[in-house]
């Protein structure tokens, strides 16, 4: 076990590692549902989430939206 297990920290430019992160958190959720809004909250509400929440913009969230159903459809 690796003694430095802390979660790590997620930044908006860390699309996959949030993806894999919401896809921990809303197993069942029907992405084709999700609007950016909607989605920006549970970005920000991840527990590591640390980035600045001003520095965000529809591109970062579209990124994340295509990792997150990509890395869904792969299972």
């Amino acid at each position: 076990m690796n003694v430095n297990s802390q979660p790590q920290k997620l930044y908006w430019d860390s699309s996959y590692e949030i993806a894999l992160q919401l896809i921990e958190t809303y197993p069942d959720v029907d992405l084709d549902s999700v609007g950016v809004d909607q989605l920006y909250r549970w970005v920000v509400e991840l527990p590591n989430f640390a980035d600045d929440i001003s520095l965000v913009n529809e591109g970062i969230l579209q990124a994340i939206l295509q990792e997150w159903y990509e890395e869904a459809n792969a299972r």
